[in-house]
């Protein structure tokens, strides 16, 4: 028996379980291993320094999967932008046929992906801008609630309350993300309306994840409160792991007329990589979100992905089954 929904008819995967982009993190090594095991890998196109070499990672991927898998293509607002239109064609020229979208104003990467054939699913954390995706003919809403890691937008909705709302509006299939690493929030995200799921913290605690084997053991380690909500004051909100660097983020920005050059220092992106590739916890910001409370171990994304559908279907069949009369 398995779970069956327009998510894994639309990407042609066999469970609704989508590893979401993340920086650093995103690279054929990961993606390829959820692929394999029956979900959507992503890779994350930013991660890569350059067009070229992202199709280079592309074509790595291509030889340790034969299954679907996606890029990340993430737009944010910078006063030196990557080349965005670059990478996009990287993408489509390398046959790519899912794309992730996230970030600002995707209108011409999305109508660019969709006229050439391209599912594009668009990372939201608003039930407006998830409104906005589709009918900008996104054909898949991943609807970030404010547990996840990374930019959980200015709301601060939770998603056992925007899944549900956003489902309330949508007619296009919806992913549910943040908060969700086991196969309750599987099972409770299906409830709240989503057809499928997008991990991304979850999937970094795994055998195959591209970072020192001591930030894994840190995620483990850290329970659902081991988190900081960084730049609220600039209206830019993230949430990372509570560590040093981040813990004094939080407290410079204390300071009422503290701005972004006052933390520069701290949360540069290369910093994050660091701490990333040498298990060095204080050598930068590691973005993880509230579900660290909910991981335990660190198994291959096969079993991770078994354990989840098997207990998920088990829920679905038998516990939930008892309340009927």
């Amino acid at each position: 028996m398995k779970l069956k929904t327009r998510i894994t008819e639309l990407l042609n995967i066999e469970h609704p379980i989508v590893q979401g982009g993340m920086m650093w993190v995103g690279r054929a090594e990961l993606a390829s291993a959820v692929s394999n095991a029956g979900g959507l890998g992503i890779l994350t196109g930013l991660t890569q320094p350059t067009p070229d070499d992202l199709r280079r990672e592309i074509d790595r991927c291509r030889t340790m999967t034969d299954k679907p898998f996606g890029v990340n293509m993430t737009i944010l607002p910078s006063v030196n932008p990557p080349p965005y239109a670059e990478y996009r064609r990287a993408i489509i020229e390398s046959g790519i046929k899912i794309v992730e979208t996230a970030g600002h104003n995707p209108r011409e990467h999305v109508e660019d992906f969709k006229a050439h054939g391209i599912t594009v699913v668009h990372k939201c954390t608003a039930v407006r801008h998830a409104l906005s995706a589709e009918k900008m003919g996104v054909d898949i809403v991943s609807i970030d609630g404010f547990e996840c890691a990374g930019h959980p937008g200015e709301d601060d909705i939770p998603g056992l309350v925007l899944i549900p709302a956003a489902a309330d509006k949508l007619s296009i299939p919806m992913l549910a993300s943040g908060g969700i690493g086991d196969a309750r929030g599987l099972v409770a995200a299906l409830a709240l309306g989503a057809e499928g799921i997008n991990m991304g913290t979850r999937f970094c605690a795994t055998q195959e994840a591209p970072i020192h084997a001591n930030i894994k053991q840190f995620l483990v380690d850290n329970d659902e409160r081991s988190t900081n909500l960084i730049f609220r004051s600039l209206r830019n909100t993230g949430r990372v792991s509570k560590n040093p660097v981040s813990d004094q983020v939080v407290d410079i920005l204390k300071d009422p007329s503290a701005t972004f050059n006052d933390v520069a220092h701290l949360v540069k992106g290369a910093d994050g990589r660091t701490a990333l590739e040498t298990g060095d916890i204080s050598a930068g910001l590691i973005w993880a979100g509230q579900i660290q409370g909910l991981i335990h171990d660190i198994p291959t994304c096969q079993e991770l992905i078994d354990t989840m559908v098997d207990q998920a279907l088990e829920i679905i069949n038998q516990r939930l089954s008892r309340f009927t009369a």
